[in-house]
């Protein structure tokens, strides 16, 4: 055991955490999964508890992070990180991005850890440049609604790379788009599992707009195998992990009612505000750092997911 290398996963209760905490298991590392529950679920950790090398820390990473030991990485990927998480918590939101970012950066310093952060395609806003590369700044209103997300995201890499170039810390960040998967909380408010669960129930489908708007759409063992990759790579600067196949909303919706046979219609609700237009990743740089791009075609992930949401969150 003392040979293993250990991770800390911030957040590890979390939807994308969990998928992480077991891929770093399966390569062979020990794991400390902390979370404090606000929007993490002890069910999507629960097989991993007994499995050698794996522990559980309950714990607000905005306060003093103790773990005693070595750490090899910390992989910080505590936030609200849907929609209607941040604006229900827009104060925890902020603090995790800000506080929390500190206190994990604290420790990687003292540790001599790797440190990875979870950032987010968000940073980028509604953008003006489609698809959105890394070298892109980004259009964000930082005092609308969404701002609470977008703000603590780029405030998070802001302190990362100050901690990278100032204290010499080893820093890894990845600008996650659009994820997907089994294990997402059927009331989270985004669009895959609120379709799904939706079409499950025979009840009306939900598109906000006209539907024009786009997305691109990661299952969540490509995501997590390009986080892995990058961690184990040798850049500092954000990476972008997601997959390019981008299509409208209204297609997605559609695609849902298929898959699922379900005989649900289609109703259309306003935008909401800040909402971004378009969404797709520019992975030109993962593919030649990292010799990463998705594996997984959405069709098939769908079905693992609708699976899932079928056997997890069964239509009453």
């Amino acid at each position: 055991m003392a040979e293993r290398k250990r991770a800390l996963v911030t957040g590890g209760a979390g939807f994308l955490g969990s998928h992480l905490c077991e891929r770093l298991l399966d390569e062979g590392w020990n794991v400390v999964c902390m979370d404090n529950l606000i929007t993490g679920n002890l069910a999507n950790i629960e097989h991993m508890i007994g499995r050698e090398g794996f522990v559980f820390v309950k714990h607000d990473v905005t306060n003093f992070i103790h773990v005693p030991g070595r750490l090899d990485a910390i992989l910080h990927f505590a936030s609200p990180a849907s929609p209607i998480d941040y604006l229900q918590l827009p104060i925890q939101t902020l603090k995790v991005g800000s506080l929390g970012t500190h206190k994990a950066l604290g420790l990687a310093k003292s540790k001599g850890a790797r440190f990875l952060l979870a950032s987010t395609s968000e940073v980028y806003g509604d953008p003006l440049i489609h698809p959105q590369p890394e070298s892109y700044w980004g259009n964000v209103n930082p005092v609308g609604p969404r701002g609470v997300y977008d703000e603590a995201k780029r405030f998070a890499e802001a302190l990362t790379m100050a901690y990278h170039r100032f204290h010499g810390v080893d820093t890894r960040i990845v600008r996650i788009f659009n994820t997907y998967g089994p294990r997402m909380r059927a009331g989270d408010g985004r669009v895959v599992p609120a379709f799904i669960t939706q079409a499950l129930a025979g009840e009306p489908l939900t598109v906000f707009g006209d539907g024009s708007q786009t997305r691109s759409f990661c299952y969540v063992e490509d995501e997590v195998d390009g986080i892995w990759r990058l961690l184990n790579s040798g850049h500092p600067d954000p990476v972008n992990i997601g997959n390019p196949a981008e299509m409208t909303v209204l297609e997605f919706a559609r695609e849902i009612i298929r898959l699922t046979g379900s005989r649900s219609e289609i109703t259309y609700r306003p935008l909401p505000e800040d909402d971004p237009k378009v969404r797709q990743p520019d992975i030109s740089l993962a593919r030649k750092l990292l010799g990463w791009e998705p594996r997984v075609p959405l069709e098939e992930g769908l079905r693992r997911t609708i699976a899932y949401f079928r056997d997890h969150h069964p239509a009453s």
